[in-house]
């Protein structure tokens, strides 16, 4: 029996300690399940507001009594003080809203066992909203006397955003105020200010007078451009490629267009142009300060496109070509059917903006059936304008084709192209034209020498719908080769269609003429079109900077304008204004597949 106990120890032992340590180990389990899930505190009071849904909307969203409603302390006198505070608060809310003589009671009621806390109820009679009856916009300074600005000072009364008839609200006034006084700085007086608004209010007859008072201050003219930051390209090369005219009368739309177009020219990687207020008005002079780029840059990329898979490119930009003083600007991208290599040469503009260009492009792509490999080789002159674009070039372009279509195609050509803009603002558009033509005359090589002429036009329109952001974007294209035999035309000389920025919902190039079944080959002539209705987003009544869109796009590629077939392509998709340009994403379905396709695109491009 002694040692049947002694064997037993060292087991009771064990047993004991082991539970030792599972009471230890659930200890602090316990307790932290403890501290995570506390019993929730009882609430104060609970606020019901009823009424017209926007108003009940408004006053739960602004009114400070939701802030104390946890407070389990607050007795009786606390709350009916609090009850007073908020009866103030909601009528100023509710006049914000144009409601000047509203009806409001409060309601206290017991808890329920289901819910123990108060129950404040108020119930909301907001009565007719208020009418603005008249408008008074008194404008004071060179503005009220001056014949040149009488159409401005016109506008502004004609534009004014809160005009009688329409419903009064807070936000409405301080908006329209402020757009007008920014109307008004925008083209000449860029030092007018507000001097005085009020708001007169009948509360019995629910009526409001306006009366809004601006200060233009002086005429500006614009003085001399002072350049800062210039280092490696010189002063001289901003002040042409700013184009801003020394006294002319201030436009801040002028400003803005000689900043974009510092930035567009590659050679500065910021630029801020503003006037010097401190400065006489009679010659304001122009501030414009300047981030050179590093005279040589290397851009590497890696993208997916939707039809093609992976893409790799790589671009080196020289921005002065040594014994050249020319911008030299290299592009290499690889992708699994279509590979390009560039070379762009730019000279430097003169006073009137003409400058000297050449370059080179090695292109292959691979079709269903057959592959091409193409070259070109441009030289010329452009001029890239305020509104206008001009260029005339020589060209050679040659295509060997291998596959079901095999051939070799040369040409030489010389071309001319004018581009028209007149869009309100760029890179982000909201309205306006743009309108683009290419002509050219050309004779093909080899054997027989066959001469020929080819055009291209393009349109676009933008145009906003209901004042409230929707806009109306319609775009078009046809072009034409016009000869008595196409059969030695390089294909870099006929038409495609399809892909992005042509018929969404087919793969890049898919439209052309179908010489064999399966094998898509490019056409003599092109029609395309599309039109796209782009709806704004907002979130909690603020507008973001996306915008949703849905569209309708068509285009046919036809050896004859009597065999043009339409294919159609629709969809829907997203816009978003980044910071490095417009970013767009589609998604589109062919009608004649009904397959669908994502398209991606980046930046505005006429």
């Amino acid at each position: 029996m002694t040692g049947r106990r002694r064997r037993q120890r060292p087991f009771l032992f064990s047993l004991y300690a082991l539970l030792l340590w599972l009471a230890w180990a659930a200890g602090p389990t316990a307790h932290a399940q403890s501290a995570e899930s506390p019993t929730p505190s009882p609430a104060a009071f609970a606020l019901k507001i009823e009424g017209p849904q926007d108003v009940a909307a408004w006053l739960l969203q602004h009114l400070e009594l939701q802030h104390y409603k946890d407070l389990v302390d607050l007795d009786d006198a606390e709350l009916k003080r609090l009850l007073q505070s908020a009866d103030v608060q909601a009528r100023d809310l509710l006049a914000t809203l144009g409601y000047f003589s509203p009806t409001l009671q409060w309601h206290k009621l017991p808890g329920t066992p289901d819910s123990p806390a108060h129950q404040v109820v108020l119930n909301v009679s907001p009565g007719a909203q208020s009418v603005v009856t008249e408008v008074h916009i008194v404008l004071q300074g060179d503005i009220a006397s001056n014949p040149v600005t009488q159409s401005q000072k016109q506008a502004l009364q004609r534009q004014w955003p809160l005009p009688a008839g329409q419903h009064f609200t807070q936000a409405d006034w301080a908006q329209a105020k402020t757009a007008t006084l920014r109307h008004l700085t925008a083209d000449n007086y860029p030092l007018a200010r507000m001097v005085d608004s009020q708001a007169q209010v009948d509360a019995d007859a629910r009526t409001v007078r306006l009366t809004l008072t601006l200060d233009s201050g002086p005429l500006v003219l614009l003085g001399q451009v002072h350049i800062s930051g210039s280092e490696r390209y010189g002063e001289e090369q901003a002040i042409r490629l700013a184009r801003i005219k020394t006294g002319q009368a201030y436009r801040q739309s002028d400003l803005l267009e000689a900043q974009q177009r510092l930035v567009a020219s590659g050679f500065y990687d910021s630029v801020f142009v503003s006037l010097d207020t401190e400065g006489d008005s009679q010659a304001m002079p122009v501030k414009v300060e300047l981030k050179e780029a590093l005279r040589q840059k290397w851009v590497v990329g890696l993208g997916v496109r939707s039809d093609n898979g992976p893409r790799v490119s790589a671009e080196y930009t020289q921005h002065r070509v040594p014994g050249l003083d020319w911008r030299a600007v290299t592009k290499v991208a690889v992708d699994k059917t279509l590979q390009t290599l560039s070379l762009d040469l730019l000279g430097q503009p003169n006073p009137d903006l003409w400058r000297w260009t050449t370059s080179g492009k090695l292109e292959h792509q691979v079709f269903t059936g057959y592959e091409v490999t193409s070259q070109r080789l441009r030289a010329g002159r452009t001029q890239l304008a305020e509104k206008i674009d001009r260029t005339y070039y020589a060209q050679y372009d040659t295509s060997h084709t291998l596959g079901a279509l095999a051939d070799t195609r040369e040409s030489l050509s010389a071309n001319y192209a004018w581009t028209w803009r007149r869009f309100d603002t760029l890179p982000f558009p909201t309205q306006g034209w743009g309108f683009g033509l290419e002509v050219g005359s050309g004779v093909t090589l080899g054997n027989q020498h066959i001469p020929y002429a080819r055009w291209l036009g393009k349109i676009l329109a933008m145009q906003p719908l209901w004042g409230s952001g929707h806009k109306l974007s319609l775009r078009g294209e046809m072009g034409g080769v016009v000869t008595r035999d196409a059969s030695g035309i390089p294909t870099t000389q006929l038409f495609l269609a399809g892909g992005d920025g042509s018929v969404r919902g087919y793969a890049l190039s898919g439209i052309g003429v179908q010489t064999t079944p399966g094998v898509i080959s490019a056409g003599r002539y092109l029609a395309t079109g599309s039109a796209e209705w782009q709806i704004p987003i907002y979130h909690q009544s603020r507008r973001t900077d996306w915008e949703g869109a849905v569209f309708v796009d068509a285009g046919a590629v036809a050896d004859s304008p009597s065999q043009l077939r339409a294919k159609v392509g629709a969809g829907f998709g997203a816009r978003w204004r980044s910071p490095v340009g417009p970013l767009q994403l589609d998604l589109a379905q062919a009608q004649d597949t009904h397959q669908w396709r994502l398209h991606m695109s980046v930046g505005f491009k006429f």
